[in-house]
């Protein structure tokens, strides 16, 4: 009997289940790095246009408001003006979360970001937030 057919009478090659395990544990880890549409910003479900994100009154003044179930933050710099932007930190992905005095900032690694236009105001991000586009009908801000 040769050492192949006595393999295959045991069962498979070592060599075979090792590499059939490495490759099953490449999948795994490929998988683990995909997205999830929840943190895709504004393209994640519920997001569609038309659809409402919140009343003009829920946004103050040279503030704003984060909407992380949504990805977005929606800011209102001067009276009437409402802008939105994502809300994942373009440094490493961290959900922003405060906004006052016309800046946007990331509690990670306290990068600042202008709620005017979403650009960088304080790294260490080096790339602006992502506009979303949004519309003000009456007293909704709706996705555009």
């Amino acid at each position: 009997m040769t050492s192949e057919s006595l393999h295959s009478a045991q069962g498979p090659a070592r060599r075979t289940v090792v590499a059939a395990v490495g490759a099953a544990g490449i999948a795994v880890a490929l998988t683990a790095c995909g997205s999830d549409d929840k943190d895709s910003g504004a393209a994640g479900a519920g997001n569609a246009a038309g659809t409402e994100l919140a009343k003009t009154s829920d946004i103050p003044e040279g503030g704003g408001k984060v909407f992380a179930d949504k990805g977005v933050v929606v800011t209102q710099p001067t009276a009437g003006t409402f802008k939105a932007f994502s809300s994942k930190c373009t440094h490493q992905g961290c959900a922003v979360k405060g906004i006052a005095n016309g800046v946007i900032t990331c509690p990670c690694h306290n990068s600042e970001f202008s709620a005017t236009d979403g650009s960088v105001k304080k790294g260490p991000a080096t790339t602006g937030l992502a506009v979303t586009d949004i519309k003000v009908d009456g007293d909704s801000i709706k996705f555009a």
